[in-house]
């Protein structure tokens, strides 16, 4: 098969690595990619936002399948136009791509069939969502309702700072994610996310997977994108993960179909977890990044299967085959990230480490300017390891972190802090 990703991330990197591994594909394109997907596939210079272009680009390079990766083209319909020029696509049309797109719209979705999730007030006007606040107390969570690159969400832990979030979402922070807010309580618990392939009828689990937002150690300071990954995550346990799928998935995914929007793709479950007990904070309608190089270190080439079954209709045949053991993955990012931050330093050390399929620096945010890796992006790198044990996986991806020569990059040291404290 000749077979197209689109994206250029360190998760779409992870996809392209395991998917070239399975035999049914024959050749492989990537785009935009980047430095590190060019050493295993071709990349090629696309807007991968303009439906029509990708699908001329696929139709002229005989591409059978097309993975989308980042949530932008689905939200502007590219796997719309993809199959209406009768090319296979894994990804949900923009229809059903309003799970992630608005939040307001899966809060709707999760109100039409008792779905637990937070309580929460939806405002298009500044002054009604502070009166909100001012009634509800703090702590309190102000999120953009669509789409802020990972970081619209404000978890407000005192009024004023609530208020702020109100006037700088409002105020264009965001740009048009911000035009409309929603505030919601703020679960308690522990979280973890969920991954579910859907084929419109059929939801098949792939794994959980727990990441790590705030920039700080103790997972303190602002959110980024997310600062490290591991898989499973241990509180998605057997009752856990049926609640999940029983409670919210299931009956989520009906109800889509029955607004004539059924799901095909990849539903990322975001959940918060008190007493056994799964409630909904977010639908992601892509693979999550950096937990999507965690699933797909664990995956490996069984993943390709998987997603042509989804964008088939035929799930309901397939299982995901897992071995007992776990994955790491620990970011590196830009100093400065996530704020201000330089692009151009050149990264060293790379072509030391092995592909042995227990450990892979997938590439997130770079580009090759005279035969030199550069960072181009604010996270740039993902150290990825699997192990016999989450204890195994942290020292393999660690010492693969602690081996790149990049002064200009910084990584968390305690990745997987949580779960290796319960141990």
């Amino acid at each position: 098969m000749n077979i197209l990703i689109l994206g250029g991330g360190g998760r779409e990197h992870s996809l392209a690595w395991a998917v070239k591994q399975n035999p049914k594909c024959d050749r492989l394109i990537v785009a935009p990619g980047n430095a590190g997907i060019a050493g295993i596939a071709e990349c090629a210079d696309l807007d991968i936002e303009d439906g029509g272009a990708v699908a001329v680009f696929a139709l002229e390079n005989a591409v059978d399948f097309v993975i989308v990766g980042p949530e932008a083209p689905l939200m502007a319909g590219v796997a719309d136009r993809l199959r209406d020029a009768g090319i296979l696509v894994f990804g949900p049309s923009a229809a059903a791509a309003q799970l992630e797109g608005s939040k307001r719209f899966t809060k709707e979705i999760c109100a039409a069939v008792g779905a637990p999730t937070a309580a929460y007030g939806h405002f298009t006007d500044a002054e009604a969502a502070k009166t909100y606040i001012r009634t509800q107390g703090a702590p309190i969570v102000v999120k953009a309702d669509g789409l802020a690159a990972g970081k619209g969400v404000i978890v407000a832990r005192d009024e004023a700072t609530a208020l702020a979030a109100v006037d700088d979402m409002f105020g264009g922070e965001f740009g048009k994610a911000g035009t409309e807010v929603i505030i919601e309580a703020l679960l308690q618990g522990e979280e973890a996310s969920f991954f579910v392939l859907c084929d419109g009828t059929t939801a098949l689990p792939i794994g959980s997977a727990q990441d790590h937002k705030p920039v700080g150690e103790g997972d303190t300071g602002p959110n980024t994108g997310g600062m490290g990954a591991y898989s499973p995550a241990p509180v998605m346990n057997a009752e856990v993960t049926d609640k999940a799928l029983s409670q919210i998935v299931t009956p989520c995914l009906a109800e889509m179909a029955r607004r004539g929007m059924a799901f095909q793709g990849v539903l990322f479950v975001g959940l918060m977890i008190e007493d056994e007990q799964p409630r909904l904070i977010e639908f992601n309608v892509r693979f999550g990044d950096p937990e999507c190089q965690v699933l797909m270190m664990r995956l490996g080439a069984q993943i390709l299967d998987l997603m042509l079954a989804a964008a088939e209709g035929r799930l309901s045949e397939m299982r995901a085959n897992w071995a007992d053991d776990h994955a790491m993955s620990v970011v590196l990012a830009a100093r400065g990230y996530p704020g201000n931050y330089i692009k151009g330093s050149v990264i060293k050390g790379l072509d030391a480490f092995p592909d042995t399929g227990m450990e892979m620096c997938f590439h997130a945010g770079t580009s090759e300017v005279g035969g030199q890796i550069v960072a181009n992006g604010g996270r740039v790198l993902n150290a990825t390891a699997r192990g016999s044990t989450l204890v195994e996986a942290r020292t393999r991806a660690y010492a693969m972190a602690e081996a790149i020569d990049w002064p200009e990059g910084f990584y968390r040291s305690d990745i997987g802090w949580r779960a290796l404290k319960q141990d």
